[in-house]
């Protein structure tokens, strides 16, 4: 076996920086990995993002328990990271009079969990705070602690200061087994080789239950479930609040919300699949998410429309998280069924995981070193004329604007590729820039930002992605065009 780390933690999802993150408080050798060529390529990049109150989930669980404390934290931890994040307030809307009684239910379920803030509004207040909401709404429930969040760099964020910090990031690092010894994991096979540590946190998001049968753990498993969402363009903002429409048994139902940059953002339906990758949005999908949407903000326009997409909830067949450090498997600790609110709930899960691995026997010794902290690289956009002009004197690659529509400088993308965890693929240059998300959905900025990342990787033009190994953007050079037929028939 290569190496010999301290903790060994598999999943580069916010769940998984995050742990990475709280683990690097300590003088332990951590090792974070994941399959994929960026953390933040699972259920964290394609998510409402957003900070639920906490009313939602049945009193007594594990979802309730630490979607309440997960929610207490994120101002903290989004202000350390340096992470968009607006505690706003989020409601939940009724249509008809009869979901007056659901809003009861949800109010009195959030006061057993312990959420503060909790209220029932008029039909008149609820217009008030949303003008373009629906003339049949009957009434809200607002939520004073909810918000919303950038997911995409709160994950980058969390991986980034865990670098800093001394944790080992592999990326590209699929894990194909568990290395055991006398029924304990004492290692992680992957195709780059095996990594010994002491300790393993299983936190593969859709893939959890593997990590669980590769220890012989059975007994749970992970029934993916498909959300499909409409991205709207930010200068056709629509909505104020985070709105929820009264919840289904199986989903919070189709959100209209702003997102922390500007957009609205509407989904997602819930669609059970067999499959883990099934990320394509279907048409019948997306008329159910824009039906539902329009039952809450009727003037929703579909050209409006810049973008569509697709995410999977890793949904347990237990129905709460799985969070243990089973007995018959010492040195693992298991992370399964992390569905929504594991985005809220994130921040307080990764402080379980260091209370499971402390009552496992791991030694905790603070590092007086450990600097929580993350100071974010400048956005171009956001700065003042002067403030861009003395960024443009220092680095004159920031005066080059790449992306229009977002305002995205080249001096942002180098300064991308070569951060703590790079940035090495056009998505991954979109999820910490935002080039390309806006109206024209990367059709300028391509080319350029092709250029510049072989560049500042050193490779072929061919050689760079959309997000990995098997999605290069380009199968050759604009001229390098292969004549059909032999010298003498093009002659």
């Amino acid at each position: 076996m290569t190496s010999n780390y301290d903790v060994i933690v598999i999943g580069g999802g916010v769940v998984g920086c995050l742990t990475a993150r709280a683990l690097s408080r300590y003088q332990l050798r951590i090792l974070l990995l994941e399959r994929e060529a960026d953390v933040c390529s699972g259920t964290s990049k394609a998510n409402t993002a957003i900070i639920h109150a906490g009313y939602d989930a049945r009193p007594g669980s594990l979802k309730a328990a630490l979607n309440v404390a997960g929610n207490r934290m994120y101002s903290q931890v989004c202000g350390e990271l340096g992470v968009l994040f607006e505690r706003n307030g989020t409601y939940v809307v009724a249509l008809e009079d009869e979901d007056r009684h659901t809003l009861e239910e949800l109010r009195e379920r959030g006061r057993r969990n312990g959420v503060p803030g909790l209220s029932i509004i008029s039909a008149e207040q609820m217009r008030k705070a949303e003008p373009l909401l629906s003339e049949q709404t009957r009434g809200a429930l607002f939520a004073e602690t909810g918000g919303i969040v950038d997911p995409f760099m709160m994950t980058i964020a969390a991986a980034e200061n865990a670098v800093e910090n001394g944790v080992e990031l592999g990326l590209d690092t699929e894990v194909t087994g568990l290395e055991l010894r006398q029924g304990r994991v004492v290692g992680v096979k992957t195709q780059r080789g095996v990594f010994a540590g002491n300790y393993v946190v299983n936190s593969a998001g859709l893939y959890s239950d593997w990590i669980m049968a590769m220890a012989g753990l059975g007994g749970f498993c992970i029934k993916p479930r498909k959300g499909e969402y409409y991205v709207l363009d930010r200068e056709k903002s629509q909505v104020r609040q985070v709105l929820f429409p009264c919840p289904t048994p199986v989903s919070k139902g189709i959100v209209v919300t702003p997102t922390s940059h500007g957009n609205t953002l509407v989904g997602p339906n819930a669609v059970n699949t067999d499959l883990r990758d099934d990320v394509v949005v279907t048409r019948q999908g997306l008329e159910e998410v824009f039906e539902g949407a329009q039952r809450l903000v009727p003037s929703l326009d579909k050209r409006d429309v810049i973008a569509v997409f697709a995410g999977l909830r890793a949904a347990g067949s237990t129905g709460d998280f799985l969070i243990e450090a089973p007995r018959e498997v010492p040195g693992l600790v298991s992370l399964a069924g992390i569905e929504s609110p594991g985005f809220t709930a994130a921040p307080a899960i990764a402080e379980r995981v260091v209370d499971l691995l402390r009552e496992s026997g791991l030694a905790l010794t603070p590092k007086r070193s450990f600097n929580p902290e993350r100071h974010a690289a400048p956005r171009f956009a956001e700065l003042s004329h002067r403030q861009q002009q003395e960024l443009i004197e220092r680095d004159p690659r920031y005066g080059r604007v790449v992306c229009r529509c977002e305002m995205v400088t080249e001096g942002e993308i180098v300064a991308a590729i070569h951060a703590p965890v790079p940035a090495r693929t056009y998505d991954g240059l979109k999820r910490r820039t935002r080039l390309g998300a806006g109206r024209c959905q990367g059709g300028f900025d391509t080319p350029r930002v092709i250029n510049i990342l072989a560049r500042e990787l050193g490779v072929q033009r061919t050689g760079v992605s959309k997000r990995g190994k098997g999605s290069e953007l380009l199968s050759r050079g604009t001229k390098d065009v292969e004549m059909a037929g032999t010298d003498e028939q093009r002659e």
